[in-house]
């Protein structure tokens, strides 16, 4: 065996280096550690966001893919899908491992798993729905949440929402309420404890630099999807 010093040699009796380095250093005094290759895991550096954004769409794909009863996809399909160049695909998951061989294409349930590990997203994420009108009953009845693990644990209009936040352990607060009431609301998650905020309004909101908010606008993804139409 070798310790992290490189080619240094495990005495067995010590479980120290007994290997000379140095003239004026008769013994390497570290406790020795066992070089081993690091298995794949999921990324501890955080991903950019273009990245996490391209396999928050992949993840979308294969969740479908996967209730129309596919077990395999290819990277072309995904492509079809997404309009992610197929070439883009390939290389962001092959940046995390092998998932898939030429030809034969990616296995749907070990692919979900992997990127779900990736994304840090295993397991369930209770979340606050703020907002009980029509948009807010069309989330509560919509069941792409719960297939991504996301339990809508508590709807609330306006209020105190401190005692909610901590017993029913919400990480995400989400608005369904006009853009007029949407800072209110905003501030009523956060003085709760709430660090993320996923905002369904047009409204610019005002919250602590420690507190992340995510805008949808359907107008804007309309926008987006126009340009390349058109253009």
């Amino acid at each position: 065996m070798q310790c992290g010093a490189g080619s240094h040699k495990l005495t067995p009796e010590t479980g120290l280096c007994d290997t000379p380095t140095q003239e004026w250093v008769p013994k390497c005094k570290n406790p020795c550690v066992v070089l081993q290759t690091p298995t794949q895991t999921a990324p501890t550096e955080r991903l950019t966001v273009g990245v996490a954004a391209r396999l928050s769409r992949y993840l979308q794909v294969l969740t479908q893919a996967k209730k129309m009863g596919k077990a395999r996809i290819s990277s072309q399909e995904i492509s079809d899908y997404t309009n992610i160049n197929a070439t883009q695909i390939r290389r962001d998951l092959s940046a995390f491992g092998k998932f898939g061989k030429r030809g034969v294409g990616y296995n749907i349930d070990s692919l979900l798993g992997e990127i779900r590990k990736i994304l840090r997203t295993q397991g369930q994420h209770n979340i606050m729905l703020v907002g009980a009108g029509r948009l807010g009953e069309a989330i509560v009845s919509s069941p792409i949440f719960a297939e991504h693990g996301i339990h809508i644990a508590a709807v609330s209009n306006y209020g105190e929402l401190n005692e909610l936040v901590h017993d029913k352990n919400i990480i995400v607060g989400v608005l369904a309420v006009p853009a007029t009431s949407a800072q209110r609301a905003a501030k009523d998650l956060v003085d709760s404890g709430v660090k993320i905020i996923f905002n369904y309004s047009e409204a610019l909101l005002d919250v602590p630099s420690d507190v992340a908010v995510h805008t949808s606008n359907p107008a804007v993804d309309l926008l987006y999807a126009l340009y390349f139409h058109l253009t």
